[in-house]
């Protein structure tokens, strides 16, 4: 009965605290249903500063070969794998997920495309010439037509062949088809020397629309399942199949973590502190930080996004401290008052120069960065806020403080380490002379280095593009013009010079809209170049002079012309939305800030550097995705660096107004200075490439840095509380180890990174803010 009996008032006065939780958790879950979160990694970007990287950033947000899937259909037997190719074909079509859809299969002629060329065929096709409607020409045709209607095909000679004996539309229809080099065999594409038909679909949801391209290749599973494939197997790869995966990687990792994460801390606190009440109290403070905080982006920037409000949390893991510090420097029945009194100073520097510290990232240019700083500080505030007026008087309520220490003289021992203070300053040394050594720092700037996506499954969608002939979209040429018109015109002069360079055996191949929709001025060229009426009636009577065909068996041919002699131009705009819309608005599109673009695509890239000459010889822009994406990060990583120090030196003067104390703040400096340099000469060693993320990590390292060396350094009044000062800091220190140590076993780069320099820095952090800003045995700080 006594052990209960002590339990009682605990349970008592714990009741505060358990209302308080609930009403936190009730204010964040109304906050989270209220503000808009999105996902779409557009809102992130920035604005490019070149005309190449805005175009690249533009085809980040919208470019349709974010939407294109490669899929590839194996199995033994050719016709089977025909009839599975037909059924996907044909489910995908009827889903309306997908704006294209191609296996090789020739689309009937009831097929709305099919028509569309069809109907147009004397203003799109390059077969329509002045000569092309010549007595000799058209007679030459006549004789080929019959020799169709005398053949098996009469049937298509009939439906084709009499109204169309010129051959227009099989002269559009072998444009649109382009050089591929895709085998057919029954009708249907197939992996030159495999068994693998190919298909090639592009989802009508944009590029970072997640949930719509989710819908898409879930699409895409249910049709192969439906098609009853046996033993068949399914590749399926692009963009949209890789988004899929690396949510389910993150998704997968990030459930395992927080688990094992949650277990880990709850029983490192309750085997510090000895009381459920403690994990309650130290939620408070961070999820009223977290609500405010995603509240303070909403109003700011209208919506919050999923990656800044994801890594924000993680961000926040700080304020994590601040509850602990609190509790973990409380004397039992110590009154509030009493707690702050020791503490308070330095717990005000801590939140001062961490929140100051990240306002940099409000003005870095970067909208991912900026409301990731806005989220931080908000939340820092708040935290911090709800730590000192609210968290006290529910912990002295609960009496909740650690267990008592059972001996201080060893715990006080390990301070006489600081007498190693040496040793410290040679590890710096070392790390010092190892990054000269190595070449300093190594940058990442391709940005699938941090992909979750396997190398096997990257092998693998190179294998399906090379199978498919897929033209490279890495590089390509970059036409601009005030609107399609002046495009169209301009990539019409192009295509002798396209024409060229193939013959010279510089590309395999070009996509360009101007093969696939002449310029306004070139349709009605040729509609100019077509006869009227009454001469063509007349040349039509001397060409069938002779040959075995009724007087009105080119009526169809006749009355076709005259239609399309007032027909209105074909634009961008009149294409549909089907297999010919995708094909020209993925090379011919509107832009951001006014006018439009068209792309150069080369296929069969041979020689890169005579492709560029040529190009910008006509005055057309050269778009190197992968330098561009490179460049942009680059930049921005250099502006996250510049602000980083500047969050610095903020934080430094905001250090020396606080404490007036100039050898205190060195001692401060130093020890950060030397965790940041520890760390960043381990990165080097395990070869790790440094990104946009690692520094974020690393000012997180910073931030707990500089609560171990505020409180360090912090006038130590007697040796109890030396002792509790060191056990506190290291129960800070481990439950930051134990979180993102996790994090550097994730199977996704981008976590594991944030792991491998979080772990580091705060190791680093505590050891050197130990030997640094402490003071030296036998001494109390001044």
């Amino acid at each position: 009965m006594t052990g209960l009996n002590r339990r009682r008032p605990a349970l008592r006065h714990g009741w505060p605290i358990a209302v308080t939780l609930a009403l936190s958790c009730l204010l964040l879950a109304l906050v989270l249903t209220r503000i808009d979160i999105r996902t779409d990694m557009a809102d992130l970007l920035p604005r490019g500063g070149t005309e190449p990287a805005r175009f690249v950033l533009d085809q980040i947000r919208t470019g349709p070969a974010t939407g294109l899937i490669l899929l590839g259909i194996d199995g033994p037997d050719p016709t089977e794998l025909a009839r599975i190719s037909r059924a996907m074909k044909r489910s995908l079509d009827h889903s309306g997920l997908f704006a294209l859809v191609e296996n090789g299969e020739q689309p009937g002629p009831d097929d709305p495309d099919t028509a569309l060329l069809f109907r147009n065929r004397y203003l799109l096709s390059p077969a329509v010439t002045e000569a092309a409607f010549a007595v000799p020409a058209l007679r030459t045709d006549f004789g080929k037509v019959l020799q169709v209607l005398q053949s098996s095909a009469s049937a298509l000679g009939a439906r084709f062949g009499l109204s169309d004996p010129t051959g227009a539309f099989p002269a559009l229809a072998e444009a649109w088809a382009g050089a591929s080099s895709v085998r057919s065999e029954e009708g249907f594409w197939f992996a030159a020397g495999r068994n693998r038909a190919l298909l090639l679909a592009a989802t009508r949801a944009g590029g970072l629309d997640i949930a719509g391209q989710g819908a898409a290749v879930a699409a895409i599973d249910a049709a192969f399942a439906a098609a009853r494939p046996g033993s068949a197997t399914l590749l399926a790869t692009g963009p949209p199949v890789f988004a899929r995966d690396a949510a389910a990687a993150i998704r997968g990792d990030v459930e395992r973590l927080s688990v094992i994460s949650t277990v880990l801390v709850v029983a490192l606190l309750l085997w510090r502190f000895r009381s459920p009440w403690v994990i309650a109290a130290i939620a408070v403070p961070v999820l009223l930080g977290i609500a405010a905080a995603a509240l303070a982006v909403q109003a700011a920037f209208g919506f919050v996004h999923g990656v800044a409000l994801g890594f924000g949390i993680t961000m926040l893991g700080v304020t994590v401290d601040y509850p602990v510090l609190l509790i973990g420097h409380r004397k039992r029945g110590e009154a509030a008052a009493g707690t702050l009194r020791r503490i308070g100073q330095a717990f005000a520097l801590a939140v001062a120069t961490a929140s100051l510290g990240l306002t940099g990232m409000l003005f870095s240019g970067f909208p991912g960065l900026a409301q990731l700083g806005l989220f931080s500080v908000v939340g820092i505030l708040v935290a911090a806020a709800a730590t000192r007026w609210l968290l006290p008087r529910l912990i002295v309520a609960a009496d909740l403080a650690p267990v008592a220490l059972d001996n201080p003289a060893g715990i006080l021992a390990v301070e006489r380490l600081r007498a190693g203070r040496g040793i410290g300053v040679a590890v710096c040394a070392a790390a010092a002379l190892y990054l000269a050594w190595a070449g300093g720092l190594r940058w990442e700037t391709d940005l699938t280095a941090l992909s979750p996506v396997p190398q096997a499954m990257l092998a693998a969608d190179a294998t399906l593009r090379a199978e498919l002939g897929a033209p490279d979209a890495g590089v390509a040429g970059l036409v601009r013009g005030a609107d399609a018109e002046a495009v169209l015109r301009r990539e019409e002069a192009l295509l002798p010079l396209l024409d060229r360079l193939r013959a010279e055996g510089a590309i395999g191949g070009s996509e360009i809209a101007a093969r696939l929709l002449p310029s306004v001025a070139t349709q009605q060229a040729r509609q100019a170049a077509l006869p009227a009426p009454d001469d063509l009636a007349r040349r039509v009577a001397l060409a069938r002079a002779g040959l075995p065909y009724r007087e009105d068996a080119f009526r169809p041919f006749l009355d076709d012309v005259e239609r399309s002699r007032t027909l209105p131009p074909v634009g961008p705009g009149d294409v549909g939305n089907g297999r010919i819309a995708a094909r020209v608005h993925a090379l011919l599109m509107p832009v951001d800030g006014g006018g439009w673009a068209g792309l150069v695509v080369p296929s069969d890239l041979r020689d890169a550097a005579k492709l560029r000459a040529a190009l910008q010889g006509e005055g057309v822009a050269w778009v190197d995705t992968g330098a561009e994406a490179g460049a942009i990060v680059a930049q921005y990583t250099e502006i996250a660096w510049r602000w980083f120090a500047a969050g610095g030196a903020i934080a430094v003067c905001v250090l020396l107004a606080g404490t007036r104390d100039p050898w205190r703040v060195a001692r401060i400096i130093a020890s950060i200075l030397a965790a940041g340099l520890v760390t960043l000469a381990c990165l080097r060693a395990f070869d790790i490439r440094l990104t946009m993320i690692n520094i974020v990590a690393l000012q997180f390292a910073a931030g707990v840095g500089l609560d171990y060396a505020l409180f360090f350094a912090r006038p130590q009044l007697d040796d109890e509380e030396r002792a509790r000062t060191l056990r506190t800091l290291v129960i800070c220190n481990l439950v930051a180890i134990t979180t993102f140590g996790l994090l550097a076993t994730c199977r996704t780069p981008l976590l594991r990174q944030i792991g491998i320099t979080v772990v580091i820095g705060a190791v680093s952090a505590i050891i050197f803010a130990f030997l640094f800003a402490g003071p030296k045995p036998g001494r109390r700080a001044i």
